[in-house]
């Protein structure tokens, strides 16, 4: 997650059109909710309307008429006069295009014609009479006129290196007459510059036509009210770009203006404002301006452009869908002029330097990151969550804030974003880690366990200690008698014997797995299963002889089926007998195997004891023998001691016990009569009693439950002891010489 937080850091740093629109939006909302506050109009729009145009008829009119709408602007006292229009073309209604294109006139009236002055000349003797800035229009297409097509650049001044390099870039210009530029106070391009989704924000202050550098109308517009007609503009730029452009006007008044790096303003709008707007029809008509609109006029920038939907100089803004485009020349001279700008600045931090805005994002993005990244593993996506939370709430207020206090536009949506990416990855590796722990211990113990018991791991799988661990366990080894004759009944017929053990290992492991057992393998007819592990049970011995004892129900009911099905087929019935042995103690747990493939087994002495005694359960001629250990942690059962056995392979002997039933087999006369009467047994024999032992074990015969099998090993046995009496350091143990 580290570095898919250092990649969304250099996503930033690349900051593709999805980001930066986002990032605009956002900002566009700021505007929206608080746009700049219009306290006094500096700027008025003459706006050549559809009332306009229904009027004097359609663009271009003559430049008669435009000069007259000059005049009468700088008469109702208009201080500079900006065209956010191109006069790119001679008047084709001047008299002497007249005289030229009009077929059928007598020389008299060519030559009065000729000797009027031209309508161009006639609208420069307007513009010389008022301080006028013309605009025109970069583009990117570049003329076949060559660079000497282009206009002379305005005087500039480059402080700190070249600033082509940074700034917005066309390749060619479209300006005015000759005569028009050379009566105007000034040109200015009108060119504007949509973000990625097509709203104006930014506007240049000054671009770059090919090498050479020109002012935008509204700076142009701000030179000429302020400044000397030849003032030199002054754009200072640093290693990263632009930093502000400036000019000195008269009586030392200077008017600087920070710029983004590539010397683009950051518009503050302010809400559209029909009141800014004087309809050119309004002050052509008459003969002279009516006072209402002259105090329109009077102490104003007065911008010339249109609203009309034919001129197809619409555009959006923040704040609005659709207004004129020179509504955008309007709201950036009144930025300016108010000291109202809207900025990215570069912002400097003791110890760690000066970065721009965007480096400053970029940090805190990483920080925040990583601070989630370092908390969420320690306490968890719950109570990470609220500090998220509180985090991005603090980022959106702080940005929010700048904003409204200060007009610094502040990126919160990427840190946000990014933190929340940061957040929810973490959690969802989490999850997913969780997941294939869950997964690998379904997958694991999946065969082994009871479905109970598995969601139990899989919900804690901390509790699973996988490479080995010593632990106390109860093991079960459970094994077919008389598998041989079983199987030569199905020798003809491997399948069915296949079958008759699946339908003995079925009901059998269901007993196992519902008394939390873990089944270990099956080898062939024989089953090996353990307790207390891998989840703890502190009952691991009382369930592992719940769950022999409910094998041996389970396998009277298997018999009476087969017997039955047998019967029905008319062929002999053998039924399905097992020895199972149980031991309890201690041994080492965990993955056991090679590193291609390994189980989750057991390995222990008790492990081996319990196999052992499970081969035993056939010589006693009972069904179940345990350990002592199990038996010790269940002397509520009924057990009835078997013997002292040294079993093969040991050389200490453990009393093995023979398990009866349960607490109510244990609880009942007849077991209890039977019991006494085995202890009786047990003390005669080992006190070489051997005449009172067989007596002993006639009182056994005769009790309820009493395992018949058992009391003839003993009678057997007793037998052999009279005829060939024990050694003298006889002890009672027996030693097994089979498994």
């Amino acid at each position: 997650m580290f570095f898919i937080l250092i990649g969304m850091c250099f996503v930033r740093m690349w900051d593709p059109a999805v980001l930066e629109t986002v990032r605009l939006r956002i900002f566009d909302s700021y505007q929206s909710i608080k746009p700049r506050t219009v306290e006094q109009q500096l700027v008025s729009v003459v706006d050549l309307d559809e009332a306009s145009l229904q009027e004097f008829g359609q663009w271009p009119w003559p430049r008669t008429l435009v000069a007259k709408l000059i005049e009468r602007v700088t008469q109702a006292g208009g201080i500079v006069i900006g065209f956010d229009i191109v006069f790119a073309e001679e008047d084709r209604l001047s008299p002497q295009n007249i005289a030229v294109n009009t077929p059928g006139l007598d020389d008299f009236t060519k030559s009065k014609l000729n000797s009027l002055p031209s309508n161009d000349e006639v609208m420069a003797q307007a513009l010389r009479n008022s301080r006028t800035v013309l605009g025109q229009t970069a583009t990117e297409y570049e003329s076949d006129r060559g660079a000497v097509s282009l206009p002379d650049p305005p005087p500039v001044a480059e402080l700190g290196g070249n600033p082509r390099q940074f700034l917005w870039t066309f390749n060619d210009i479209v300006t005015n007459t000759k005569t028009l530029r050379e009566a105007a106070a000034g040109q200015g391009v009108f060119s504007l510059a949509p973000g990625p989704d097509g709203i104006v924000r930014r506007v240049p202050v000054v671009v770059r036509v090919r090498n050479e550098i020109y002012p935008t109308l509204s700076f142009e517009m701000l030179r000429t009210t302020f400044g000397a007609q030849q003032q030199a503009y002054v754009v200072q730029v640093n290693d990263t770009g632009v930093q502000r452009i400036f000019f000195t006007g008269k009586n030392n008044f200077r008017a600087v203006v920070p710029t983004d790096h590539n010397g683009r303003v950051w518009v503050y709008f302010a809400k559209y404002d029909p009141d800014r707007y004087v309809s050119a029809r309004g002050i052509l008509a008459g003969d002279t301006v009516n006072p209402a609109i002259a105090a329109k006029l009077k102490n104003r920038l007065i911008l010339v452009g249109t609203s009309a939907a034919a001129l197809r100089d619409i555009v959006a803004t923040p704040i609005e869908g659709r207004v004129p485009g020179v509504d955008v020349h309007a709201n950036l001279i009144e930025t300016i002029m108010t000291d109202n700008y809207l900025s990215r600045p570069d912002l400097t931090v003791p110890w760690l330097g000066t970065f721009s805005l965007t480096v400053w994002e970029i940090i805190l993005t990483f920080a925040v990151g990583v601070l989630i990244i370092l908390l969420l593993p320690l306490v968890g996506p719950t109570w990470t969550f609220p500090v998220f939370l509180a985090v991005a709430v603090g980022m959106i207020g702080t940005s929010a804030y700048l904003f409204a206090e200060l007009r610094i536009l502040a990126d919160a949506s990427f840190p946000v974003a990014a933190t929340f990416v940061t957040y929810v990855g973490l959690t969802y590796a989490n999850y997913r880690k969780e997941a294939m722990e869950k997964l690998q211990v379904r997958s694991a113990f999946g065969q082994y366990l009871s479905p109970a018991l598995v969601e139990r791991l899989a919900d804690h799988p901390e509790q699973l200690v996988l490479g080995g661990e010593t632990r106390e366990m109860t093991f079960l080894f459970c094994d077919v008698r008389g598998f041989t004759s079983i199987s030569e009944q199905y020798k003809a017929d491997p399948q069915g014997l296949t079958q008759l053990i699946n339908r003995f290992l079925t009901p059998m492991t269901d007993e196992i797995l519902k008394r939390d057992g873990t089944i270990d393998k099956y080898m062939g007819d024989c089953i090996m299963a353990f307790w207390n592990a891998p989840m703890d049970d502190p009952d691991h011995a009382r369930h592992a002889c719940n769950s022999a004892l409910a094998m041996l129900s389970s396998l009277h009911a298997l018999n009476a089926a087969l017997k039955m099905e047998a019967e029905a087929e008319g062929r002999e019935f053998l039924p399905i007998r097992v020895g199972v042995g149980l031991n309890t103690g201690d041994c080492v747990v965990g993955n056991m195997g090679s590193d291609q493939r390994f189980d989750y087994s057991v390995l222990g002495d008790a492990v081996n004891l319990s196999a052992r005694l499970e081969g035993q359960s056939k010589n006693y001629g009972v069904d179940i023998i345990t350990g002592p250990d199990t038996r010790d942690q269940c002397n509520d059962y009924a057990f009835l001691e078997l013997d002292l056995i040294a079993v093969k392979g040991k050389s200490e002997a453990v009393k093995v016990y023979a398990l009866m039933g349960d607490k109510d087999v244990a609880e009942s006369d007849g077991f209890k009569a039977l019991s006494n009467a085995h202890q009786a047994l047990l003390t005669q024999y080992r006190a070489r009693n051997w005449d009172a032992a067989k007596e002993a074990i006639e009182k056994c015969e005769g009790s309820d439950g009493a395992p018949p099998g058992l009391y003839d090993l003993y009678r057997e046995r007793i037998g052999h002891y009279m005829e060939t009496p024990p050694p003298a350091d006889w002890d009672g143990v027996f030693v097994a010489t089979e498994k």
